[in-house]
């Protein structure tokens, strides 16, 4: 109280000004608003004090680790492959919006948000801070040499005014080494009203959440109970998937212009799951583009045509592997292994941001229908002999656009006519391939669809 009242005092935090209201019974509010007067007042001094980091407006997202988002083009019209793609609101930014309306009115504040990989805790975190922008907040990102060490070293010398950057939270809090240190310095920072306000901003995957707020079993070792202290009542989880609001503001930011959405939002087959497309789609481009092995490449434009030519989304594997060798130079396909094929397969299946891989194994659903009289097994299609895949949405757009002119080599279509069963797989070949002007395949590809049973085949044949 004494500082409040000192003319060197500098600005009381709101907190100090709401406990000084009470005792002299005056209007919370307008205190307030003369405090939040003060303060802006004192914004280039603040500013300028000494401290780590630098204005937020000099910050580039990606280098916060904002996953970039692909080659497009973003709501301001900005083009490359470091546009952001439009922003939709979710329930998690409300907490943010909150917590930085406190601080910029001189609460210290500190939130967590908790979500798997790519579902949009670091975007969230970004966008949440442009207010504070304005007012020339600095933004602290503790990353060199470690980000541990960095943070152990510093935390000790941030200002008022300071977003505390704590992204991938797990290799700050629950460092082996330093993490109770760091998590200590940070509660410290929290509770000192002279180096606020400040804001703490941190992101986690369930899995280290968790193992930091679970109580220890009676006679374990409880070595994150600092940081369960601090965490508890301060953590956000961010859903993996746009609810319908958020897809409605994505829909119309795509008419609007922004194309990285709007080619989002054509693969969304997988329930909303916007963030974790456009965080993986660069990553998922360069493992095709750069593969460690031709053969790698070689599946995914067997796989490729195979989509744009009309087959199903499960891929046999024995036929990516027959339609491979033809799209591999003489020099590639003599390099060839034995186990090439499994290599292959294992490197496409490593996973990038959101959980995605290039070409993963998968398990078609089971057809669950109603019993009908004239059902019986000799009407019921089996399903495919062996593995089946499944292509990156974001691959097989890719291929739509980039490869619609080019024409499948022999490997290909000798691959659909040894291996495919299902009578729309093959019809659809057969008229691709009839539209290339292959016409011996077509009628191979005809013949054995009406084998499997397509009459349709059978009608065009004779």
């Amino acid at each position: 109280m004494s500082k409040t009242l000192s003319p060197s005092g500098g600005v009381p935090s709101a907190d100090t000004v709401t406990a000084l209201a009470g005792v002299l019974k005056l209007p919370v509010g307008e205190l307030l608003e003369l405090r939040r007067t003060a303060a802006e007042e004192t914004d280039t001094a603040s500013a300028d004090v000494s401290g780590p980091g630098r204005p937020i407006g000099q910050w580039d997202p990606h280098e916060l680790e904002v996953h970039p988002a692909g080659p497009g083009k973003g709501p301001a019209g900005a083009d490359g492959v470091r546009a952001l793609p439009g922003y939709a609101r979710r329930e998690h930014d409300q907490v943010l919006a909150n917590a930085v309306t406190a601080a910029a009115a001189g609460r210290s504040g500190i939130v967590v948000l908790v979500g798997t990989s790519s579902a949009g805790k670091t975007r969230a975190c970004w966008e949440a801070v442009q207010p504070l922008a304005e007012k020339a907040w600095r933004l602290w990102h503790p990353f060199d040499p470690t980000r541990a060490k960095a943070a152990l070293e510093d935390l000790h010398r941030v200002g008022p005014r300071t977003v505390v950057w704590l992204n991938e939270a797990q290799h700050y809090l629950g460092d082996r080494k330093f993490g109770e240190r760091i998590t200590a310095a940070v509660r410290q920072l929290l509770l000192d009203e002279e180096r606020g306000p400040v804001l703490v901003l941190g992101t986690l995957w369930p899995e280290y959440a968790h193992d930091y707020t679970a109580p220890p079993k009676p006679g374990e070792d409880d070595p994150y109970s600092l940081v369960r202290e601090l965490m508890a009542g301060h953590t956000v989880s961010v859903p993996d998937t746009f609810d319908a609001a958020a897809l409605a503001t994505a829909t119309a930011l795509a008419e609007q212009g922004d194309t990285l959405l709007a080619n989002a939002l054509t693969r969304n087959r997988n329930g909303g799951r916007i963030t974790q497309d456009l965080a993986g789609a660069p990553e998922l481009l360069r493992r095709y583009e750069q593969p460690r092995q031709a053969a790698s490449r070689a599946l995914l434009e067997a796989a490729m045509y195979a989509r744009r030519l009309g087959m199903g989304l499960h891929l046999p594997q024995a036929f990516l592997t027959d339609a491979a060798p033809d799209y591999l130079s003489d020099h590639d396909y003599d390099q060839l292994t034995d186990d090439w094929a499994e290599q292959a397969y294992a490197e496409l299946a490593e996973q990038v941001h959101g959980k995605q891989a290039p070409l993963r194994r998968t398990t078609p659903r089971p057809s669950r229908r109603p019993p009908t009289p004239t059902t019986d097994a000799g009407t019921t299609l089996p399903p495919p002999p062996g593995p089946v895949f499944l292509l990156a949405d974001y691959l097989e757009q890719h291929g739509r656009t980039t490869r619609h002119r080019l024409c499948p080599p022999a490997s290909f279509w000798y691959a659909a006519h040894t291996h495919l069963t299902h009578p729309d797989d093959l019809n659809n070949l057969a008229k691709a391939v009839k539209d290339r002007h292959r016409l011996q395949w077509s009628h191979h590809l005809l013949q054995r669809a009406a084998d499997h049973g397509s009459t349709g085949a059978l009608a065009y044949l004779a």
